[in-house]
Parts: C-alpha cells; structure tokens; sequence
C-alpha cells in the first residue's frame, strides 16, 4: 500500500479514487470503469509531474525520510554479490545501524558498509534508526582498516538523521569515534566512494563520506545538522524547520553547484520509492562509473586526492 507525504494529499485521493473504480469493478464483472479509471490515473500523473517540478528544501527532506525508500540492506542485495557481513568493533559490541562486509561488485572484490535505519518497527528498533553508536564507527574504521590491508575499494551508503545522540553513546566516546572514522576515510590508500541514499545527517554522515568521489540521489539530503535542530537553535522553533532547510543548501542541487558533492543521480517521477528496480540500477551504474575513474591510481595518489578534495572545499569564490 502506498504511503502519501504531507504535500502528496492530493495525489492520494485521486489515486485512492481510481482504486476504488476498480475494486468496485472486481466486484462486479458487468461494470466497465476502464475509461474513468484511465482518466483518473492520467491526472494522478500529470499532479504528480506538478508535484515533483520543483521540490522545496523541506519536501525533499519529506521525500528523502519517506519509509517505502530503498535502504542500504536493499542495495546490497541488489547490486552486490558473495556479500559477507562483518560484525563487531572488536571492543565493545556490534552496533545493527551499521553494516558491512566483503563483497563483489560487477565480480570486483570490495567492502561495502552502510547505515540501516530499518523497513518495520521491529527493525527499526533494532537498527536504531540507522543512528549508529561509537562502535558503529569503530566497526567502518575496523573495516576500512581491512579494506586497506588488502587493497580492497571501499563503497559507503549513507542513510542517517545522524550520530546517536544518547548518554551512553557519549560515554563511551561519540565524538572520538566520528572523528577517528573521518580519519580513516582520509588516510586508506584504496578508492572510496559514498552515495548518499537518503538522509546525510552531521557528522554521522561525514564519518562515511569523506571520499574521492561522493554522489547523491536527487531527493536525498545532506546537511550539518537537521532543520528540525537547525530551527531549535536558531529560532527556538522547531516548527520553522522549512525556513532552516532552505538556509541549510542541503538539496543534492545546491551541493553539487557548491562543489561539496560530485554527481547526482536522477529517480524517478515521484522518487525513489516509486521506482525501486529503476532506483537500485541507477545507482549501480554510478558506482561502477565512479570506480573506473579512480581505477589504476596509486594509494598515494588516491589520498593526495581525497585531501585536496576537502581541503578545497569553500574556496569556490574567493579572492586570491
């Protein structure tokens, strides 16, 4: 069953009519609804159109959130084959909103990690919503740590409101954790790739996505902070959040015009969750795309790279 966001009100009573028109049909052989139910679904397609022509900042962090969107255990099945998780940070516990593990992509070895946020309330729970914890970022470094030894290309999928912000997680060293997995993105002498899939959220994200080349889905987000938290603080509203997106230049457009990201990579009328199979594709092609540019470089060269890339970063502009 389709799930409808806010702005999508319209669209689902439209729908919901043409549905009906058919349900009722099934009921009854002798009624004929093709033609109403034709006309129905030719103005669901053309409000859609309407409705996606030009997405604010908030709706595409409506879009980007919507629960029906593929997440990072979808594009491992998907794109991935001989896929072996890896659990564990060898220190404390294993932490469900990450996981990784060795794989072949288009018969290539490579690490592959990601946060999951969950598809039910079950694994929802059990993923805390793909806010990972300390050992969830000791587990990347681990794992990039082991990419690195044996000359493996590292493919990271961000999906994160961001870092879990709970006591526990503090204690046991948020901030440090974050910080050593953004080192290690820098320092590994193999190719590093991030797609952000849904939610880029602070540092949480950062720690993933400090790549050579960073792509991002076209409704997907990538932010310092949420607007929900944006608005608390600046304004002490949290219902201002739509004013704080647009501030933020988190859209995948404003970021590739500043430079932060590299590619966009195009869904489908009405998103991601719309269009799945076309969704999943997609952003295979672009990794696999992004693997050959960076196929054949040195390690040295691969780092020199990633640090001149970050580094460069909010130069665009200024005087000499």
């Amino acid at each position: 069953m389709t799930q409808y966001l806010e702005f999508e009100k319209p669209l689902a009573e439209i729908e919901g009519k043409a549905e009906e028109l058919r349900a009722l049909a099934r009921q009854n052989e002798d009624m004929d609804v093709s033609d109403e139910a034709a006309g129905l679904d030719a103005k669901a397609a053309t409000l859609l159109e309407e409705l996606y022509a030009d997405l604010t900042p908030w709706r595409k962090c409506q879009v980007a959130r919507h629960p029906d969107r593929p997440h990072c255990v979808d594009y491992i099945n998907e794109l991935f084959t001989d896929y072996t998780p890896l659990a564990g940070d060898r220190n404390f516990a294993d932490d469900h909103a990450v996981m990784g593990g060795l794989a072949r992509f288009n018969d290539q070895p490579v690490m592959v990690l990601g946060h999951e946020k969950g598809n039910d309330t079950k694994s929802r729970i059990e993923r805390n919503f793909g806010m990972a914890r300390p050992e969830g970022y000791r587990k990347a470094i681990r794992l990039m740590d082991m990419a690195d030894r044996f000359g493996l290309p590292v493919i990271t999928l961000v999906d994160t409101p961001g870092a879990y912000p709970g006591k526990g997680a503090e204690e046991r060293g948020q901030s440090e954790a974050i910080a050593r997995s953004t080192e290690k993105c820098l320092q590994i002498g193999v190719p590093l790739i991030s797609v952000v899939i849904g939610e880029g959220g602070s540092g949480g994200a950062v720690a993933f996505a400090t790549a050579n080349r960073v792509a991002m889905l076209e409704h997907s987000v990538y932010s310092v902070i949420s607007p929900e938290g944006c608005a608390s603080i600046l304004w002490k509203d949290a219902e201002k959040m739509r004013e704080a997106a647009e501030a933020l230049r988190l859209t995948a457009q404003d970021l590739k015009q500043l430079g932060v990201i590299d590619r966009i990579i195009t869904e489908g009328m009405g998103g991601a969750h719309r269009h799945r199979a076309a969704t999943l594709a997609s952003v295979g092609n672009a990794i696999g795309a992004m693997l050959d540019e960076l196929s054949g470089q040195s390690g040295a060269a691969l780092v020199a790279d990633r640090r001149k890339k970050f580094l460069s970063l909010g130069q665009t502009g200024l005087a000499a």
